[in-house]
């Protein structure tokens, strides 16, 4: 990966990670190497104790009530928008003691090997950081890819570092950083692909029918409109898969057809090209946010 994807850790202890990539290579070696949430009277925020798995140290960490959630849309890729507080800055768990991240739903699933590999790759190098009682998204960009970074050195699952950079993706569109956001739905999209073909499902609360969506509307979002269609046709066409997702893959089928449609009329509408389309409509709205 040309881009050091990691250069917001410098200040963490990870200062020669330049070269690190995301996922392994074709013969399979590994490849070593603001927006601020309101505050309210009433804190929106608990803290939740938690024992690393690692070092077995008790730490403090943030939680949303969900009383305080306050969606306000859901984007065709699922990422859920808020008013008021946002979840996806509490999403993910560090140890302030030995510099294990990971999303919290993954926080305890490490194995023993594991283990050993981030008290050798990452707590050597780890700087401990404290952190303000509530987080923004620059902070949330800084503990996903602390999280990726851990996911990388452990091996994990292809779909744990696609979720990550799904998310950090998320994060970005936030802060209106359309090349950053496009990186990381590349990336998204080449872990979920491997994952497609490789895990068993369900996937981070998807099924089959709802990954193939993800898959095309990942395609749809960075350019590949063909692949994109091969997708959503695939889920469309599909006996097994849920209305529900039908009707979505019908939504962003339509987008690419009225899009190419467009682009063949000799007085198209100007559009702004550097947008990237959402659609209203959605499901699922706790696929992404289960404690």
């Amino acid at each position: 990966m040309s881009k050091n994807i990691f250069s917001e850790l410098e200040n963490l202890g990870f200062n020669n990670i330049k070269n690190l990539e995301i996922y392994k290579n074709s013969s399979g070696d590994k490849i070593m190497e603001s927006n601020e949430p309101k505050k309210n009277t009433l804190s929106p925020l608990y803290n939740k104790e938690i024992i690393c798995p690692v070092c077995n140290n008790t730490f403090q960490a943030k939680a949303v009530k969900s009383s305080f959630y306050r969606m306000l849309k859901k984007d065709s890729d699922f990422f859920i928008r808020y008013s008021s507080v946002n979840p996806y800055f509490y999403d993910v768990w560090v140890c302030n003691n030995c510099g294990y991240a990971a999303l919290k739903r993954d926080f305890e699933k490490i194995r023993d090997f594991q283990k050993s590999l981030v008290k050798e790759k990452i707590q050597c190098l780890w700087h401990g950081k404290s952190y303000p009682d509530v987080y923004n998204v620059d902070i949330a960009i800084e503990r996903y890819k602390l999280a990726l970074l851990n996911y990388i050195i452990i091996d994990a699952k292809s779909s744990k570092k696609a979720m990550t950079c799904l998310k950090i993706a998320w994060m970005y569109r936030l802060k209106e950083n359309i090349e950053n956001e496009l990186l990381f739905l590349k990336e998204a999209l080449n872990g979920f692909n491997d994952a497609y073909y490789n895990e068993d499902f369900p996937i981070y609360g998807m099924n089959k029918f709802t990954t193939m969506y993800l898959i095309g509307e990942l395609n749809r979002r960075i350019g590949k409109e063909d692949t994109a269609l091969i997708w959503f046709g695939n889920v469309i066409t599909s006996n097994l898969a849920s209305s529900k997702i039908k009707d979505l893959a019908r939504d962003q089928k339509d987008i690419i057809k009225e899009k190419q449609t467009s682009e063949n009329n000799p007085n198209p509408i100007k559009e702004n090209p550097d947008k990237i389309p959402t659609k209203k409509k959605g499901f699922l709205s706790k696929l992404f946010n289960r404690k």
